[in-house]
């Protein structure tokens, strides 16, 4: 997860993105770093994530998401077997739990990355 957290925190994001344009980055931005990732992971009925990096999952939000529906998100995840941590990134910062299920969960913002708190 370390590795992953490093990788991700050199991610300069213009900030009018769409989702998939941010996906597309953090892609990117993994590979240049060597560390292979899967896009669109089903982890169960109804629950696709958007990244796999060996067992730790990575959500990708654009804005400022609504708490309780990404915990109820990231908690689904974090309830499959196959999830040894969560990373989020996303463009405005949002507070999280340090774990879930057990399982650590790591925020990547990118407004911070720019250099800025929104």
């Amino acid at each position: 997860m370390k590795q992953l957290i490093e990788a991700l925190q050199t991610l300069r994001a213009p900030i009018q993105q769409g989702e998939y344009d941010l996906h597309r980055l953090v892609m990117e931005t993994l590979a240049a770093h060597g560390i292979p990732c899967e896009h669109e992971v089903s982890l169960a009925p109804r629950c696709r994530i958007d990244l796999m990096c060996g067992g730790v999952g990575i959500e990708i939000k654009r804005g400022k998401p609504v708490r309780g529906r990404l915990l109820e998100q990231l908690t689904r995840y974090a309830r499959c077997e196959g999830v040894q941590g969560l990373i989020l990134v996303v463009e405005r910062s949002v507070d999280l739990p340090g774990s879930l299920c057990g399982k650590p969960v790591r925020v990547i913002c990118l407004n911070r990355l720019w250099g800025i708190a929104l």
